[in-house]
Formats: structure tokens, sequence, C-alpha cells
């Protein structure tokens, strides 16, 4: 099948620049380079209480009902760090959900912190991770806190395919315990803050108009020190910040709270949800999420992994977002493409067509205890002498690194975790479904 123009469904969500925000269109339009300026004193920077960038983070922290804003221009991977880092002191243990991003495990090598994994619902039929209900995260609690105290805990919501937690009774539960809570919110548009977290990360390329690497770290309440959250933001974060970012995160934060901003949004939503029901009428089948923008073909419903589903797509110009062993998520952004509404469906089926069959077999749930910290301190374990083993010859045996396909970036495997029997069967199991993703083969420490 032959498309005049390649289908793009990836982020950042400003649809290859049809949908960034004014402000940051204008800026753009600006002869080049004009827009790469210092922290001089009118400007000034996201750690300097006066200028245009202190009373712009002030501006958005009452935008999004935060008392404290922070840009970044590394990602939200880099404010998650310092987020994470400034929460918890050093040798103190956080509680990370298995679906974190891998940026969360380096903060805990940097921050010299003790990650306490913890398992969440899976789903058979798709493979994915589920959001914890308040009645899962009641008994992650419980079993963490047998083991010693905790500092704290993270949670993702919503995910990268627009599932998301009810993240009211979660926090309220982990305050209950005397937690602060940091959300990774980076596919989100600060639902976490709004629903009492004490820290949020957005990335606002992903559900706003901003370019890559613009994010805003989000702070309230009296679990957090601001005092500690600046200081690893200090670490952390360049010295020479882009203006061109910072005004990205403050452009993308304004204007998802304009009215031009919110009009934009509800078309693309009610382009979102006229697709879905176009191609549930075509019984092309999708997983149901909380995300309008994000739609979620699944694929093993089809009998198509969907990491093969995404390159022959791809030969025919749709670019989907994020290819998974039972799923493929396509990002319509803030302005979705032109003819998708019948574009895709129509591709959609010609995918089933050529490579449908019976569905794929349930997805074995990874065998993780309910709640893990790994046996050698994970700083540790990825500084130590190691050697290459094959999978099957794995068991046993102290991971040296992370298993970790790219995307979505969340690690299969951690440094530090032994590699016990059930980890080494379902790992080789997870090489035939991640094709061109995990070698056959995994980084021990040596000895």
């Amino acid at each position: 099948m032959n498309l005049p123009l390649d289908l793009a469904l990836h982020l950042p969500a400003h649809g290859r620049g049809r949908g960034l925000a004014p402000e940051l269109r204008q800026l753009l339009a600006e002869p080049p380079g004009r827009w790469d300026r210092p922290e001089l004193p009118a400007f000034g920077g996201p750690l300097l209480a006066e200028g245009a960038v202190a009373q712009a983070q002030a501006h958005c922290a009452a935008l999004l009902g935060a008392q404290h804003c922070w840009f970044g221009v590394n990602g939200a991977s880099g404010l998650l760090q310092a987020a994470l880092i400034g929460l918890a002191p050093p040798g103190s243990r956080v509680l990370l959900p298995r679906n974190l991003h891998r940026s969360l495990l380096h903060a805990c090598v940097l921050g010299q912190l003790r990650p306490l994994l913890f398992d969440l619902p899976h789903d058979p039929g798709s493979g994915l991770w589920l959001p914890p209900t308040a009645a899962h995260l009641d008994q992650v609690l419980a079993a963490a806190a047998a083991t010693g105290p905790v500092a704290a805990l993270v949670l993702v919501s919503p995910t990268y395919q627009g599932l998301a937690a009810e993240l009211p009774e979660l926090i309220a539960l982990a305050h209950g315990a005397g937690l602060p809570v940091l959300v990774d919110g980076a596919h989100g548009c600060g639902q976490g803050i709004a629903a009492g977290a004490d820290l949020e990360v957005l990335s606002l390329q992903k559900s706003a108009s901003g370019l890559a690497q613009s994010a805003a770290l989000l702070a309230q309440g009296a679990r957090i020190s601001r005092q500690a959250l600046e200081r690893s933001l200090l670490w952390l974060q360049t010295s020479s910040p882009s203006a061109l970012l910072l005004a990205s995160s403050e452009a993308a934060i304004r204007h998802m709270h304009s009215p031009a901003g919110l009009r934009q949004r509800h078309r693309a939503t009610m382009t979102g949800q006229r697709l879905q029901r176009r191609c549930a009428g075509l019984d092309l089948p999708l997983l149901a999420n909380h995300d309008p923008l994000r739609l979620v073909l699944h694929t093993a419903a089809m009998g198509i992994n969907g990491l093969e589903a995404d390159a022959w797509l791809l030969e025919r110009g749709v670019i989907g977002e994020l290819p998974e062993p039972g799923s493929l998520t396509f990002c319509l952004g803030l302005q979705p493409p032109l003819g998708v509404l019948w574009r895709l469906p129509r591709v959609l089926q010609a995918l089933a067509r050529a490579l449908g069959g019976p569905a794929l077999a349930p997805f074995a749930p990874p065998p993780y205890p309910l709640v893990a910290e790994p046996a050698w301190p994970i700083g540790q374990a990825w500084r130590a002498p190691a050697v290459s083993v094959p999978l099957q010859a794995a068991a046993g045996r102290i991971a040296a690194e992370s298993l970790c396909p790219y995307p979505p970036g969340i690690p299969l495997l951690v440094p530090g975790e032994v590699i016990d029997a059930g980890r080494a069967i379902w790992l080789q199991q997870q090489r035939q479904l991640w094709p061109g993703q995990i070698a056959d083969t995994v980084r021990v420490v040596a000895g």
C-alpha cells in the first residue's frame, strides 16, 4: 500500500511543529541563534531567585496548582533523578515500581539509594503492567515496612500507553504510612499534583506542546525540602541551561492552560475518540486506556508481535511510537496528522490481512516477588568486574547491568539482582518476544 506522505504518530506531541505553542513558534521564527541567550540578570535561570525565568516558574506553578515549579532542560529523566535524590537521603530505601523508567535506577546510583522494587498487576493478554490498585499498594507498603524503614514512594501515572492509576487513593495510602510520593507524570498533564502528590515530573514534549528535553518539576507540601531539591537540581542540571528549552517549558505550560490550548486539546481529543470508534467498528482490537490521544493497538489479539507490526508499518510510511510484544502505541499528539481518521484504519486493516492470525498465547507474568531489594548495591554491581554469559547459563549469578528494551526504557533486570532459575527462563522468553532488543548473553558479576 502506497501512502502519499508518512503518517507520523510519534512524540513529540507537537506534531512536527504544527502544534507548537504560539509563543514558541514565534521565538523559532526569529533569525537562527537569537534565542540562544546566557543567564543575564534580567533573564535569570531555574535556580535563581530573580529574573524572567523565576517569574515564569512561579506563574506556571500557580497554573498547575503547585507551590513550586522548576524548568528542566535534560528532559523528564534529569528531573526524575533530581527529584528522587532531593527526596531521600543517602543510604535510605525507596519504593520503586517495576515499570520505573531507567533514569530512576541511575538516581539510586548517584544518590546512594537502596531501591525496593515492587511488582505490579500484569495483563496476560497484552503483556503490559497495569497500575496498582489501592489493595495492591496496601500489600506492598506492608511488605516493605516489615523489612525496615522506607523514605519515599514512586508511582508512574499515566503510563506510556495512557493507563492511569487512581492516584488520590494511592497517595492517601502512602501519606498514611508516612511516605512522601513522587509521581512520574512524564506522560501526563499534572494529575499527580492535583491528586496530592508531593512531587511530580512532567515531560512537556509528551503531553504538551513543548520541544524535546523541556520538562518541569512540581512540588508542594511540607514533606519535601525546597533546599534539598534545589541542591540536587544544582548537582544534576547544567549550569548553562538552554534559553530555548526554558522558553519551551514556559510556553508549553501557559499554552496548555490557555483558551486556545484547551480548544486545541479538545479538538485532538475528539479526533482520538472518533478514531477509536472507527477502529472498533472495523474490528481492529484496541486496548482500553485513559488517554484518547494514545491509541493502543492490541497486536497480540491479531496474532502479531507489536515489533513486527511496527516494522511492517514503517515500510509503508506509518510511524508509531511504542512497539511492544503484545501492542503498538500510536501518539496522536495535539495536532493529529491530516487524514488520520481514514488512513490509519485502512493501513491497520491491511496489516491484519498481511500478518494476522490466531491470537498469540498469553504472556507469562514476570517472576518477581511482591517487594524485593537487589542482593548487591546496584552501584557496586554496575561497577564490579563482569563477564558475559549465555542467558541459559545465568541462573545463580548476580546481574552486572540492566536489560532494558528502549523504548519504553523499563528494565527487565536490575544490576545487583540474583538471576534465579525462573528469571533466567523468563529472560530467554523475553528475548524471543523482543527481537533485536535483548542479546542472548547477559553481563554478570565475575567470580
